[in-house]
C-alpha cells in the first residue's frame, strides 16, 4: 500500500468513526476512540466486503459509507463482546 493510499485510507476510517459514533447512539469511545475504530472498521470493510460481493462502487463517498458499515459492524460487536 503505498503512503498516499494509506493516508486517504486514514482519513476515511476517522470520517467513518465518527459517523458510527453518531449512528451507534449510547455507546462509544469518544471522539478519538471511534476515529480508531473507525480506521479499523475501514480496514475490515476493505478485506471483507469485497470477498463478499458487497461493494458501494467508487468515489470518497462510497468509501466512507463502505468504511461506516464497517465501524458500526466493529462497533455492534465490541458492544456484544463487552456484555457478555
Amino acid at each position: 500500500m503505498a503512503i498516499g493510499s494509506l493516508l486517504v485510507t486514514l482519513l476515511i476510517g476517522a470520517i467513518a468513526g465518527w459517523l458510527a459514533g453518531q449512528i451507534v447512539k449510547g455507546y462509544g469511545f469518544g471522539v478519538i476512540g471511534n476515529i480508531v475504530v473507525g480506521i479499523v472498521g475501514a480496514f475490515l470493510a476493505g478485506l471483507i466486503f469485497p470477498s463478499i460481493g458487497f461493494g458501494m462502487g467508487g468515489g470518497i463517498v462510497g468509501s466512507i459509507i463502505h468504511a461506516t458499515l464497517g465501524a458500526v459492524i466493529l462497533l455492534v460487536l465490541i458492544r456484544l463482546i463487552k456484555r457478555a
